[in-house]
């Protein structure tokens, strides 16, 4: 790989960590919340080790971010039927309306940044972040 390229994609990443925080800052929820949000309306009920799991987050995070939630209306705790101690966070129907507004409020701002971009420019960055999430997800 070119040196120069890395470079490059490194500082271009840098830039966009920060523009995306700036176009998230808009709504009720923080990206944490969001994508945690995002997982529970994915996969339904599901308990706080597997959710950590599938955030790459650490348990005790995942645990602090679901009790704020859960504070705020937007998931519930789920007793376990085998297990009393144990309980998954489910998003409740307010969780999900924040959940879509903020969604639908990013996915404007997504399209209005893109609204010059040819279709396959848009498919090719699709499919590139796609890569390079998958990429990330491997480490």
């Amino acid at each position: 790989m070119k040196e120069e390229l890395i470079e490059i994609i490194e500082l271009e990443l840098a830039f966009l960590g920060r523009h995306i925080i700036s176009v998230a800052s808009n709504g009720t929820l923080d990206r944490a919340a969001y994508l945690l949000l995002h997982q529970l309306q994915a996969q339904g009920a599901i308990g706080v080790k597997a959710l950590a799991s599938s955030l790459r987050l650490d348990v005790s995070t995942v645990s602090r971010q679901a009790s704020s939630l859960d504070q705020k209306g937007y998931v519930i705790k789920v007793s376990d039927n085998f297990d009393r101690r144990a309980y998954s966070y489910q998003i409740t129907d307010l969780g999900k309306q924040e959940l879509n507004k903020y969604k639908d409020k990013r996915i404007e701002k997504i399209k209005e940044l893109l609204a010059d971009w040819e279709e396959n420019e848009q498919q090719s960055f699709g499919s590139l972040l796609m890569k390079f999430n998958k990429s990330l997800k491997k480490e």
